[in-house]
């Protein structure tokens, strides 16, 4: 993009939100679009004499548009049952740039990214009470009743099976991917029984928190949640793809009994170990899947990204991350 092209974005954008939102929007000096999130843009709002803000668009061939408008009302459950979030200033759609869907909140200062988080000398006390603290984050947030996030004005959350979901997924991949259909097998052949569904946030990861040497100040990228098992969310969070290069279970920072401890401690169903590791080959291929979709929105042209090739790459990674934990 020109630099004449990113001033009209900018200058599109801060006009859309003075119809929506003349309040927050008042006095924005400065849109910057931040490079974090491939499925969603994320532009930084400054403004005069008042804190800066935060504004979540979706993007062109984003897995689920609607799914953005749901963050809203979802932040704003975790906030109330004690799970770090921003405060939701406005919501749904407008003009020009807004109409697939915003979410405009406030901002949260903090780090949010991983390579940096895992090594910054600063952060080394987060790193070493982080698997207990996400344990107890999670905690809260599987305690939240679904019944009150659904109906009336809560949001419509999806309550699919998430490995008939994401097969379904892959069934429309144009290529063949046999290491992922054997995965998909194992995983129909010894899958778990089912359980009472809870909010399951989908997406809990390091990227997907801001966090400061305090500990975590916001747990943001609400898109994937939905309502399911609660452990997916604590396989998801230990998977290989997510420890950037680390040894430590737990997002590289953690071990995984003591996420585990924390969790049940705070009030987290019991996490039975098979339940753990199906969640988690259930995590490899899922993420397998999401970069296969990833690649496929550049090599279509709906979005052209070199971070949507370079993720779509990884497919490889998740299907040898999911063999290894099958013949362990």
């Amino acid at each position: 993009m020109t630099a004449d092209a990113a001033v009209a974005e900018s200058r599109d954008l801060v006009a859309a939100l003075a119809e929506v939102a003349p309040g927050p929007a008042a006095g924005i000096e400065e849109a910057a679009r931040l490079p974090a999130g491939a499925s969603r843009q994320t532009w930084l709002l400054r403004r005069t004499d008042a804190p800066a803000l935060v504004l979540r668009l979706n993007t062109p061939g984003s897995l689920d548009a609607p799914a953005l408008l749901r963050e809203a009302a979802l932040m704003a459950a975790a906030g109330a049952h004690g799970v770090p979030s921003p405060d939701v200033l406005a919501h749904g759609t407008g003009p020009g740039p807004l109409a697939a869907g915003y979410v405009l909140m406030s901002h949260v200062e903090g780090e949010s990214v991983p390579q940096r988080i895992l090594r910054d000398p600063a952060l080394a006390g987060f790193r070493d009470g982080f698997a207990a603290e996400a344990g107890r984050i999670l905690a809260r947030l599987h305690a939240i009743d679904p019944a009150s996030l659904t109906g009336g004005d809560g949001p419509d959350l999806p309550r699919d099976d998430q490995l008939d979901a994401w097969t379904a997924i892959l069934d429309t991949e144009p290529d063949p991917h046999p290491i992922l259909g054997y995965v998909a097998a194992w995983l129909r052949r010894h899958r778990p029984a089912p359980v009472a569904p809870r909010l399951v946030h989908g997406d809990f990861r390091l990227g997907n928190v801001l966090v400061g040497a305090d500990g975590v100040r916001a747990v943001l990228d609400w898109e994937l949640a939905h309502l399911g098992d609660p452990v997916e969310d604590l396989a998801w969070l230990t998977i290989r793809a997510w420890r950037f290069g680390f040894p430590a279970e737990v997002a590289g920072c953690g071990d995984v009994a003591d996420l585990v401890r924390a969790y049940e401690a705070a009030g987290g169903c019991p996490v039975e170990p098979d339940r753990l590791r199906w969640w988690q080959v259930m995590g490899c291929f899922r993420w397998g899947v999401i970069c296969l979709h990833q690649a496929g929105r550049h090599l279509s042209g709906a979005e052209r990204s070199v971070e949507l090739a370079a993720i779509g790459r990884r497919a490889a990674e998740a299907e040898y991350d999911a063999m290894l934990l099958l013949t362990a």
